[in-house]
């Protein structure tokens, strides 16, 4: 027998992919070698099972598997947080409804406070009836209303809370009666409103809360609001509220009146901020006078004041004030705005100045600074300031209830004094606190609550 050579042939693995019908039949050819040997030439399909492909498949598919679990998870965080969603809005839906049904549903004070205040006004009445040496009818008639009323509140207590606008009448009359008493004893000037015929604060009343903001959100910490300080004829009855979760300023409301404030009826929301044009600033003392909002710039760090009867803005730079020194309790409070009988002005520092606090008087036909006065006093080391008839009052904190009117520098005579008015908080954390000529009244934007005091001047 001849010996003979078989070889067969496979096709590659690039065959083993094609249809069946491109790989051709198999066939055998044979030859004769040159020794005489029989060569048969075999070639047939490649058919060995593709299992590199088929492992790659499984590794795609478990990692479609996990990327598939992945997505379950998150839709199912997503469902949760939607419920959640929904609830909240429901409540809001709620509140907003008792809001919208009368303002009677709207009243929600706490009775403990209620008491707590109470018992204050005793304690007052207390301390003047002893100052006094005195046991006069009046403070007999003082006590006994001061009983009457705490049973007013027990009773209302056993009932429902709308009914809290009555002992809120009554507690502003026995409020007015303490303040007339504390009057008497007082060497107070009796100086019209826009007048400076006084002998600067003799000293700051006792906080009037009016309500949560606007936004129904104790998390609008930022911001302030209040009265237009020189309003346009028809308009002063006019209120403003404009806050945030941060230090931003972008929205301000108006409102008609108080009552409007207190139904959170604006008149008109205008936003700061648009797709062809950014007006927005941050800070929280800003103003409105003459119907325009004066504030701090984001960008350039510039004052600002924004007209809401055009809708138009401009800015600005104060020379050489630094945007590096904020009050004691906020951040980018670089740019006080204030304003008082005399006209508008704002305060801040400067690095020239090494942090201490610099004023400036704004001229408003021109926008710009017309005369500066540089204090001893650091501003970081102040919480607040305002200004009234020229003089300003700085503040500092001195616990958690009290605040302090501890400075003040007068730039007609260019003299700065030292002094101690105290004054109590609503809560403890504020941003804003302004005067108003109008009224002769500070408002102060206190942890998202709207909050007002009297303010009782000395004899010239």
């Amino acid at each position: 027998m001849h010996p003979f050579l078989l070889l067969v042939l496979f096709a590659s693995p690039t065959y083993a992919w094609l249809p069946l019908e491109d790989w051709g039949s198999g066939n055998v050819t044979g030859s004769v070698g040159e020794s005489g040997q029989c060569i048969c030439h075999v070639f047939l399909p490649d058919t060995t099972f593709p299992a590199d492909c088929v492992e790659s498949v499984q590794i795609s598919a478990n990692k479609l598997s996990v990327d598939v679990e992945l997505h379950i998870s998150k839709l199912i965080s997503f469902k949760a947080q939607l419920v959640v969603l929904l609830e909240e809005l429901s409540n809001l839906t709620v509140r907003l409804e008792v809001v919208e049904s009368g303002p009677d549903k709207y009243v929600k004070l706490e009775f403990e406070l209620l008491r707590i205040e109470l018992r204050e006004f005793e304690a007052m009445v207390t301390e003047l009836k002893t100052s006094l040496n005195s046991s006069s009818p009046t403070f007999d008639s003082l006590y006994n209303e001061i009983r009457n009323m705490s049973m007013i509140v027990d009773q209302l207590e056993s009932y429902d809370q709308s009914n809290l606008e009555v002992i809120r009448i009554e507690f502003a009359k026995l409020q007015k009666k303490l303040e007339k008493c504390r009057d008497e004893q007082d060497d107070f000037s009796n100086a019209q409103i826009g007048s400076c015929k006084h002998g600067g604060i003799l000293r700051v009343g006792k906080p009037v809360v009016s309500q949560l903001n606007a936004n129904l959100n104790a998390g609008y910490t930022y911001g302030g609001w209040g009265k237009d300080t020189n309003p346009l004829p028809g308009s002063e009855n006019m209120y403003w509220y404009s806050a945030s979760t941060d230090t931003l300023v972008r929205y301000v409301s108006v409102y008609t009146d108080y009552y409007s404030l207190i139904m959170r009826q604006a008149k008109k929301t205008y936003d700061l901020y648009a797709p062809n044009r950014d007006w927005r600033g941050v800070g929280n003392n800003h103003i409105i006078r003459n119907n325009t909002l004066y504030y701090q710039f984001s960008n350039p760090f510039s004052m600002a004041k924004y007209n809401m009867t055009s809708q138009t803005a401009e800015y600005r730079v104060v020379p050489k004030a630094s945007n590096t020194f904020s009050y004691h309790y906020s951040a980018n409070q670089n740019l006080d705005f204030a304003a008082d009988e005399t006209g508008l002005w704002v305060t801040y520092a400067t690095e020239e100045s090494k942090g201490k606090l610099v004023l400036g008087k704004i001229d408003e036909a021109v926008f710009a600074l017309s005369e500066v006065w540089e204090t001893s006093i650091f501003k970081q080391s102040v919480t607040n300031a305002f200004m009234i008839c020229g003089v300003l009052y700085a503040t500092r904190s001195v616990d958690i209830y009290t605040e302090e009117i501890f400075y003040t520098y007068d730039t007609h005579t260019r003299q700065e004094s030292y002094v101690s008015i105290a004054f109590e908080k609503f809560l403890d954390f504020y941003v804003n606190l302004d005067y108003n000529p109008t009224n002769q009244k500070l408002y102060m934007y206190n942890q998202g609550y709207y909050v007002s005091y009297p303010v009782k001047f000395k004899s010239a």
